[in-house]
């Protein structure tokens, strides 16, 4: 009785333990103080531990487990409402992240839906992941369920890198043909395609990345033209964002590309390392955030980008609390110890800023009280 007593005594006093050990993070707005603050930097994610198991308590309770999932090379991410996805290129599997449940896991991806390097991910409101692998040469369909559905291209048709989806519309990002092969859903034929090799305005040199609006326009990341192209729903030009060259609104290495609901543009440089906002209207640089460093909030050759707004209940205890949160931006990084950057788009509501001092945050995210169904954000 008494080593029985020992023993609920350890376990409460280790529990105690965890339950008051609070993290020192300092706070990192983009623009910087005294400016108006737009952006916050909230936490990272890279492995099981950090959406709040204590790997070391299952570990004196349960014994040594195996090793706790973890991010290697996020490339690019989806959501749906409680759950991230994730495309890792170096286990070249989709990674799922549930935020309810606090565990990593991945899609089963065998027979017909077998994965060989994956690199685009796109989740529709009805729950079905399409995901271009450019080794298979094919875009892999996974039901609300996770389970293999169907598969889109013939052998040698396309080489996508990228995918998303409007309507019935499918639309492939090929960097064979250097264009963007647009697909009926149902039938998987081919309406048409959009570009080919070039430099000119509605052609491509290397597309890496393609995201679609609310209203049927396509955003192309045309890489070795140093550029991000807008194509409206009938693949006609619109406009061009970016040039090349190292001043802001220029880019090295454009990848990822997102887009919110209030017209912004979010494009990832892998080589500036770092993510520039944009005017869709305008094509001018708003804000950039990231860059390379070992402070909170840097990345470390980034790659993709992903908008979030069904999410934010589970990110909000970071927030400070004079910023309130409407959106969140992922950032996958290839490279460094953070792999998968969460941050928060919203709006200061506190008096004017002279500056910002560390604060203490709570140890892990909580699931919000009702953190079920929903459906996917445009990509």
């Amino acid at each position: 009785m008494i080593r029985r007593y020992i023993a609920v005594g350890l376990v409460l006093g280790f529990l105690g333990a965890c339950a008051h050990r609070v993290e020192k993070m300092e706070t990192v707005f983009y623009p910087m103080p005294p400016e108006q603050p737009r952006l916050q930097f909230l936490v990272s994610l890279t492995k099981e531990e950090d959406l709040g198991e204590s790997s070391a308590f299952r570990e004196f309770v349960l014994g040594k487990q195996e090793e706790s999932k973890r991010l290697a090379r996020p490339y690019d991410i989806a959501h749906r409402k409680g759950t991230l996805y994730v495309v890792d290129k170096t286990i070249r599997k989709v990674m799922i992240v549930d935020l309810e449940k606090r565990k990593f896991d991945y899609i089963r991806d065998a027979k017909g839906g077998a994965l060989q390097d994956p690199s685009g991910i796109f989740i529709t409101p009805d729950g079905y992941k399409y995901v271009a692998d450019s080794a298979r040469g094919q875009i892999v369909v996974y039901n609300e369920r996770n389970e293999f559905h169907r598969a889109y291209g013939a052998e040698n048709q396309f080489r996508p890198v990228s995918v998303a989806v409007h309507g019935n519309k499918i639309y492939v990002c090929d960097l064979k043909d250097n264009e963007i092969e647009v697909l009926d859903r149902d039938s998987g034929e081919v309406l048409r395609k959009i570009g080919g090799i070039g430099r000119e305005e509605g052609l491509f040199h290397k597309p890496t990345h393609v995201t679609v609006d609310d209203a049927g326009n396509l955003f192309v990341t045309d890489a070795f033209n140093f550029r991000v192209q807008q194509v409206d729903a009938n693949g006609k030009f619109v406009r061009t964002v970016g040039y090349q060259g190292s001043h802001p609104g220029a880019f090295a290495r454009p990848k990822g590309i997102a887009v919110d609901r209030q017209g912004h543009l979010y494009v990832v440089d892998a080589a500036f390392e770092l993510v520039q906002v944009f005017d869709i209207a305008t094509a001018e640089p708003l804000l950039p955030f990231g860059k390379y460093g070992p402070a909170p909030g840097s990345t470390y050759l980034p790659a993709g980008i992903h908008i979030d707004y069904d999410n934010v209940p589970y990110f909000n205890q970071y927030a400070d609390p004079d910023f309130r949160v409407k959106y969140l931006v992922y950032v996958g990084n290839l490279a460094g110890d953070k792999k998968l950057n969460v941050y928060g788009f919203g709006d200061w509501i506190g008096a004017p800023l002279k500056g910002v001092a560390p604060r203490q945050t709570a140890p892990r995210p909580k699931a919000p009280a009702s953190a079920a169904g929903g459906r996917a954000a445009t990509q």
